[in-house]
């Protein structure tokens, strides 16, 4: 049995995984997207299943308001004393001398919840990590230095956590490590393995030089000793299907076996001149793959096939493959009373706010509320792209009657780059179909006078979108059957990581699909959708 990276598909960044007995977790950072945090669980490290939403309420994660790729970095799973611990950071400040962020700690006895209430820890930085020791607890973090003389990523610090008191003693805290010459030092793990102290951290920061190294001491606080090779890395290997490779966390199997896992990305077009895509773009964002390793007679660990990162890996010994159910089904008629797994909202939860799913049986039902430009209160319920080809398609209900009224289908990244089809209104022709983008803030109106009048007779309009790769398309349909492709052909490239690198900071997670209901006159007209369809077409994908 093979495993065949990366393991979660799309946006599933900073991997942080564990085993529990027989069973293995990871949690991956969901950013502004609500609800926070993504759990996946195996038991074999071959297939896996969204199991768990941690952070699916206001008191564990209130983001109304933040910025673009704000909000959950890198969280951090363990397991101790009997419970799930999970660490995770809510960002408010992206860009500039200061990451603003708050260090959380809430506790499960299960991992699908509940969780408790949140527990506030520091500012000092992000990426933090609980390490258990025999007697004692510590918060393993990188500190954020705003200081224009001092570089930023000021080394790891450890803190003592203290149990009874349900708060960090930073008379305690000691930067235990400044990592290597490439600096930005960050998403720190420590592992207690044969009577010495392993400390992973990432490097390099988290585009085509990221990478994971190694350090070890028999003292917690060490000194650190830095392995003579980067442990992980796919800078070195412009060709490796698999790159960005970094920031991840070691698990055990039963039989004593171990593996990483780790970010990844994997671009497309892979000739640029860009310098922020030197290599491609990544549309699906960052991902999760896993590693072999083994360790070499010195005590020092190795991926094993080469530190670049492999697409296929041997799986572990003496387990059976447990097989779950696809990604998300086909077709989504919204016949529960709770959205799907897979889908997300912006910031916010998904409430009598922004829909319902009782209104009318059998449709999500939308209120208007903010532009896809607002970092607020957004009616956009989507899900992540997570193939390089593929379909998703809805079909509408909605009555707008003013040009301030718009609900369709969206492609989406952040708040500064997203594409729509949609029906809205028109002072001539009444009820009409848009087509419109936003480019790094740049809005345009693909239509403009050219808009497509809607029959006063039809109830239901459908959309759909077409993703190739690098490009995607809009469709529309009266009666579900025949089809019109509008000539218009999308750059996918504008959704990914890289090209929003180029122009902001916000540029962590990946491409969303889904459907958005925005009404700025603030009636709250409601948008009824029948069904969403999303559909894979097969990768058809080769790094060139």
């Amino acid at each position: 049995m093979k495993i065949i990276n990366p393991i979660l598909k799309g946006f599933n960044a900073d991997p942080s995984i564990i085993r529990v007995k027989d069973t293995y977790y990871i949690a991956n950072s969901t950013f502004e997207w609500f609800p926070g945090v993504q759990i996946h669980e195996s038991k074999d490290l071959v297939h896996w299943q969204l199991v768990s939403h941690p952070l699916n309420r206001v008191e564990l994660l209130n983001m109304r308001g933040n910025v673009d790729s704000g909000g959950v970095w890198a969280p951090d799973l363990s397991y101790a004393d009997g419970k799930y611990w999970l660490v995770y950071a809510d960002v408010k400040v992206t860009e500039g001398a200061f990451k603003d962020c708050t260090n959380y700690l809430t506790t499960a006895d299960d991992i699908c919840g509940p969780w408790s209430e949140p527990i506030k820890l520091n500012g000092v930085g992000f990426d933090a990590s609980l390490f258990h020791d025999e007697d004692k607890k510590y918060l393993v973090q990188m500190e954020w230095d705003h200081r224009e003389y001092h570089h930023p990523f000021n080394g790891i610090k450890l803190t003592e956590y203290s149990v009874k008191e349900k708060r960090l003693l930073p008379e305690t805290a000691r930067i235990v490590y400044k990592g290597t010459d490439v600096k930005l030092t960050e998403g720190p793990h420590i592992y207690k393995i044969n009577d010495e102290y392993y400390l992973f951290a990432a490097e390099g920061g988290t585009i085509y030089a990221h990478q994971e190294v190694v350090a070890r001491s028999k003292e917690l606080f060490g000194p650190y000793l830095t392995q003579d090779e980067t442990f992980l890395t796919a800078f070195f290997d412009g060709d490796n299907a698999l790159q960005k490779c970094g920031h991840g966390s070691l698990v055990d199997t039963p039989d004593g076996e171990w593996y990483f896992a780790h970010l990844t990305g994997r671009p497309w077009n892979h000739k640029t001149e860009s310098s922020h895509a030197p290599r491609g773009w990544c549309t699906l964002g960052r991902e999760t793959a896993i590693q072999k390793v083994q360790w070499d007679e010195n005590g020092w660990p190795h991926i094993v096939g080469g530190r670049q990162g492999s697409l296929i890996v041997e799986a572990p010994r003496n387990v059976y493959a447990q097989a779950y159910p696809p990604v998300q089904e086909v077709k989504d008629d919204f016949d529960e009373t709770k959205l799907n797994i897979n889908f997300n909202t912006l910031r916010i939860p998904f409430t009598r706010r922004l829909g319902s799913l009782t209104d009318r049986p059998g449709y999500l039902r939308l209120f208007g509320r903010d532009s896809l430009t607002s970092t607020n209160e957004v009616s956009l319920v989507a899900r992540r792209w997570q193939a390089f080809n593929f379909e998703a398609e809805t079909k509408v209900d909605y009555r707008p009657y003013t040009y301030q009224q718009m609900a369709g289908l969206t492609n989406y990244y952040n708040s500064k780059h997203w594409s729509m089809i949609h029906l809205t209104w028109h002072e001539e022709l009444g009820r009409v179909i848009e087509v419109v983008e936003n480019n790094r803030g740049r809005f345009t109106s693909y239509l403009k006078n050219r808009v497509i009048a809607v029959p006063e007779s039809l109830e239901s309009v459908y959309f759909k979108t077409t993703v190739h790769t690098d490009s995607y398309t809009y469709s529309y349909s009266f009666d579900g059957n025949s089809w019109n492709e509008l000539p218009f052909t999308f750059d996918a490239a504008v959704l990914s990581d890289d090209y929003v690198l180029q122009t902001s900071g916000g540029f962590f997670t990946g491409a969303f699909v889904g459907v958005v209901n925005i009404d700025y006159s603030g009636y709250e007209l409601p948008a009824d959708f029948d069904y969403f369809r999303y559909e894979e077409k097969g990768e058809e994908y080769e790094n060139r």
